[in-house]
């Protein structure tokens, strides 16, 4: 017995082995190798930052170089489009007609219900620019006609559909046939006043803007149709005509004839007659579109 016990091999651990006769694996090594894998990078016990695809981007200099290349591009390509834009809608000419404020648009409201009762129409000049809208009611804006035709499309859209004959298709017509008469009237005016040879002061803005007053009282007759029936249609809209039509008459004389009128010339000859009959033929269209654009709508 004790030669086979002398006899008996005992195994050698070999490296990277555990002891056969160790009951628990020592991992305190390990994990001090690996403690101390994890502080050698970074010198302080923190593993070091690694830099940012961003920050790498950046630091490269011929990438700095792209991008101020590109930003230059982007503000000369913005500035050629404020130019060309501005060549063709005056951005400047528009902020004009908008400068509008409360007081200004319930001014305008009661004249264009109430034109009787004013006095002075001339239109107020600072140095040879006309005022801002807000600072004189005679002043022509597109703040109103603007809001005034999209809520008479509203309206328009509300009395169809009292009606059951709302449809979108009907609703599109509605606001295009609307717009393409403004476009027709406003082409008519500038081909008359060109072969009337009329200097004036009147530009094409200007037009839109008198002519997109009707629509307010489109919509009051339209509302009055709607609420009480034909009779109320008839009365408002026959009041707001009248009103129209003295406003037109009122403000066009002043443009379409300024210059006989800054000369103290009366209205005589054949060319200021027809500088007359064309401020009424303006004046007096405006009572049979705002009828031939709303009769459909109230039943």
């Amino acid at each position: 017995m004790p030669d086979l016990a002398s006899k008996r091999r005992i195994p050698v651990s070999q490296p990277g082995m555990a002891d056969p006769h160790q009951l628990f694996d020592d991992t305190s090594s390990t994990q001090s190798r690996g403690y101390g894998a994890q502080r050698a990078p970074g010198g302080l016990g923190y593993p070091a930052a690694s830099a940012t695809p961003q920050a790498a981007f950046l630091a490269d200099p011929v990438s700095n170089m792209a991008m101020a290349y590109g930003s230059s591009l982007a503000a000369q390509g913005k500035e050629l489009v404020d130019k060309n834009i501005d060549r063709f809608i005056p951005v400047t000419k528009l902020k004009y007609y908008f400068a509008v404020d409360t007081m200004y648009v319930g001014r305008k409201l009661g004249l264009l219900f109430f034109p009787y009762l004013h006095q002075d129409w001339e239109v107020q000049y600072q140095q040879d620019t006309p005022v801002a809208p807000r600072f004189d009611v005679n002043a022509p804006d597109l703040y109103i006609p603007a809001m005034a035709f999209i809520t008479y499309v509203l309206v328009a859209g509300l009395a169809l559909g009292t009606q059951d004959r709302f449809s979108p298709d009907l609703l599109g017509l509605q606001a295009s046939s609307a717009l393409a008469w403004l476009t027709l009237e406003v082409v008519a005016i500038l081909l008359s006043l060109y072969l009337v040879t009329v200097n004036t002061d009147l530009t094409t803005i200007d037009l839109v803007a008198f002519l997109g007053y009707k629509y307010v009282g489109m919509i009051g007759g339209v509302l009055m149709g709607l609420l009480f029936g034909k009779i109320g249609y008839y009365l408002v809209l026959g009041w707001c005509c009248v009103a129209i039509f003295v406003f037109m008459i009122r403000t066009l004389r002043l443009k379409i004839l300024a210059e006989a009128a800054a000369e103290g010339v009366p209205v005589r000859g054949a060319r200021n007659q027809l500088r007359m009959y064309l401020t009424m033929a303006v004046a007096a269209a405006q009572p049979l579109l705002m009828y031939w654009l709303t009769f459909h709508l109230v039943r």
